[in-house]
């Protein structure tokens, strides 16, 4: 058994991850970051839990960009396809769970 504290990691850079497991092929890995990171595409569903901060989530719907604020708690299920980026407001650890090696 292992036990984790989210406040306890802190990254050396935007969006360090600190991988906690794999689960039939989807890596569960808690991100540290106080910078956006890039509009992409996953290429398969990617579980979003903002586990401290905030975190303003910005996706492609309807060829309109649209945006949702995300707190503490919050939970996005991006599926594949699903165009997106993460903007953090200030620093922000956020659970993700998505397909290994997925960007």
């Amino acid at each position: 058994m292992k036990f984790f504290k989210s406040s306890d990691f802190t990254g050396d850079r935007a969006w360090a991850a600190l991988d906690l497991s794999v689960v039939e092929g989807a890596s569960v890995r808690v991100h540290w970051t106080d910078e956006p990171y890039k509009w992409h595409v996953n290429d398969g569903n990617e579980v979003f839990v903002v586990l401290e901060g905030q975190v303003r989530m910005f996706f492609k719907q309807g060829g309109e960009t649209e945006q949702h604020m995300m707190g503490a708690g919050s939970i996005c299920v991006a599926e594949e396809g699903d165009e997106h980026v993460a903007h953090p407001q200030g620093a922000a650890r956020v659970l993700v769970i998505e397909k290994v090696g997925s960007i």
